[in-house]
């Protein structure tokens, strides 16, 4: 069903891309019940720009629900517990049996909804978030399933006062919650969903679960954060190139300053702040050169960025306040790249030439090598203003790394295999010398094909 859930392995990717075929990339992978494994995949030819890439994830073993209820009856506990059953094996016979006992037990439904919810609950506890799962169901499964995903994750998470900081932002981006089918067809849906979730791994936690003690509510975002958010903004509506280009340099120079405030900031502290960590979908097609991209977005920024490719997300390790600005910035820049690839291929095909995959995978390999020379050079340059904070910034980069080789201790290096196409390498070094550094946090979903 999902690809890698429940391997254990963590691969990662070290991926080297010049103006030739020589892209490689360094994946990390470890087997074993109960492992954690991880990657580093950095990209770049000669200008030392790269991705991490690693799976994140330990194996977990099967996430089985209590026997006993207090809300159902006792025949709905029964049924229930019979066709919960058919989760841990791979026979769709046996699924179907059990949707055929749930479809002919109605007084059941809210025991089902109340098993439904546990395992929700349970996976918060294993390291996963509302995006995450989202972004699982929405590759391996139906939008049927994704309606019943919604449903149960805000049934759950509504028993809490307060959620953990990015969780709200990731309930409002669920599709809407509800599904109407025959009783079949609507226990078969369920079921699907629930063999899914009892086949997910554990992941490293990137912050707090609902229920546990939180830090105190910031009221708003940081008002620089809003400022890039703006400019990042700007430099996706624009149709003029040179604009888009200075307002995405304004965008990471705000980035740079920033995060040299906060290491000040942080210097000065009575207790040191330790890095955290979120995760960023990294979809399909062409996942390697976004990932690529992610990682060369998170090193100018003073992050680390692992990919886990099975499961379709980077993990960003990095001190709060430079988080969301990577978050921001890799959006907004895939954004643009996509667009300036689509009007790359209508250049082509103008010319008679046919659109190729290798076209768009050279296109978008190259915009992230060279976007992470960009990115670098301006990072370097606004650190080189203020040599005096050069400490502070580096005691928080060895803090990162160290947090980033806790999570994933585990890398190995292998060659990116992809076709070579050189107007879709020269295309794409061009976009990149032309895209805005900025970010305008809108996600953009299933944009190249």
């Amino acid at each position: 069903m999902s690809r890698g859930t429940g391997s254990g392995r963590r691969g990662g990717a070290d991926t080297g891309s010049g103006g030739g075929s020589g892209t490689g990339s360094r994946t990390g992978s470890g087997t074993g019940s109960g492992r954690r494994g991880g990657a580093d995949s950095r990209t770049g030819s000669g200008s030392g720009t790269g991705s991490r890439t690693g799976s994140g994830s330990r194996t977990g073993s099967d996430t089985r629900t209590g026997t006993g209820s207090t809300d159902g009856t006792g025949e709905a506990v029964r049924v229930v517990e019979e066709a919960l059953k058919a989760l841990y094996g791979n026979d769709d016979r046996a699924l179907d049996t059990a949707a055929s006992l749930l479809a002919a037990a109605p007084g059941a439904d809210a025991e089902l909804a109340r098993r439904g919810e546990e395992f929700v609950r349970s996976l918060w506890a294993r390291g996963w978030q509302p995006a995450d799962l989202a972004r699982l169901v929405r590759r391996d499964l139906a939008e049927e399933h994704l309606r019943l995903l919604s449903g149960l994750v805000r049934a759950e998470t509504a028993r809490y006062e307060r959620l953990p900081h990015r969780w709200q932002a990731q309930l409002d981006a669920l599709e809407p919650a509800g599904w109407t089918a025959d009783r079949f067809s609507y226990a078969t849906g369920v079921l699907e969903l629930y063999r899914l979730f009892v086949r997910l791994p554990r992941l490293d936690a990137v912050g707090p679960v609902p229920g546990e003690a939180l830090p105190p509510p910031v009221a708003g975002e940081p008002k620089t954060l809003s400022r890039i958010r703006a400019l990042l903004a700007k430099a996706e509506a624009t149709t003029y190139a040179e604009e888009a280009e200075a307002l995405t340099a304004k965008a990471q120079e705000l980035m740079a300053r920033h995060s040299l405030d906060e290491a000040t900031l942080a210097a000065g502290a009575p207790s040191p702040e330790t890095p955290g960590a979120l995760r960023i979908g990294v979809d399909a097609p062409y996942e390697q050169a976004k990932a690529i991209l992610l990682d060369a977005v998170a090193t100018a920024n003073h992050c680390r960025a692992v990919w886990n490719e099975g499961l379709g997300f980077s993990t960003v390790v990095g001190f709060e306040a430079d988080l969301d600005p990577v978050e921001l910035l890799y959006t907004s820049l895939l954004v643009q790249g996509t667009a300036a690839m689509t009007r790359a291929e209508a250049e082509q095909r103008a010319g008679g030439r046919k659109r190729t995959k290798s076209f768009r995978q050279s296109f978008l390999l190259a915009y992230a090598n060279r976007l992470g020379a960009r990115l670098s050079a301006t990072s370097r340059r606004v650190a080189a203003e203020a040599p005096t904070l050069l400490p502070a910034l580096a005691t928080r980069e060895v803090a990162v790394t160290a947090r980033t080789d806790e999570l994933f201790p585990e890398t190995r290096t292998s060659r990116v295999r992809a076709a070579w196409d050189e107007d879709g390498w020269n295309h794409g070094t061009t976009a990149a010398d032309r895209a805005g550094l900025g970010a305008s946090g809108r996600a953009p979903r299933g944009e190249i094909r």
